[in-house]
């Protein structure tokens, strides 16, 4: 693979993870989410203050199973451009934070943010530009952990107007 950037690199090997999650591979998930955070950590130390860098470092530490690392990094990607101060990005960094909160088994938080999320006009993160909806979250196989609770599944009624 040929990479124009160290973010490109590092937001694709995430990217890879997360597909190699979905698929079942915990292993080579594993692999690629190590890959991605040596890369996004050295990132890190050049752009603190970037937080692109810091949501998908959070996914690749959520993936290595480093809980409290990738709960302060999706803290810190939205504390770094808040949804007050961005309305169409913002809250796709709280749509990260879901993914990451779903990743780690803490599924009520993950529902909680979705429900937030539901209400929300943006421009969206996993499924970009358009944000989540209802049935993004139906089909979408990266959200299954989360189908057997009810409050997801309500999430994923269509509101009649």
């Amino acid at each position: 693979m040929q990479f124009t950037s160290g973010i490109e690199k590092g937001s694709k090997l995430v990217g890879l993870a997360l597909a190699q999650r979905v698929a079942g591979d915990t292993m080579s998930a594993k692999a690629a989410a190590e890959q991605a955070r040596n890369t996004l950590e050295s990132l890190k130390k050049d752009q603190p203050d970037n937080a692109f860098i810091a949501a998908a470092l959070a996914v690749a530490y959520a993936i290595l199973e480093e809980k409290d690392s990738a709960l302060n990094e999706a803290q810190r990607a939205i504390t770094l451009l808040p949804s007050n101060k961005d309305r169409l990005s913002g809250p796709a960094f709280e749509e990260n934070l879901a993914l990451v909160e779903m990743i780690i088994g803490e599924n009520s938080r993950a529902i909680a943010t979705l429900t937030r999320l539901l209400q929300t006009p943006y421009g969206g993160w996993l499924y970009s530009p358009p944000p989540i909806t209802p049935a993004l979250l139906r089909l979408d196989p990266i959200w299954d952990p989360l189908r057997g609770d009810p409050v997801f599944q309500k999430l994923c009624e269509e509101k009649q107007p």
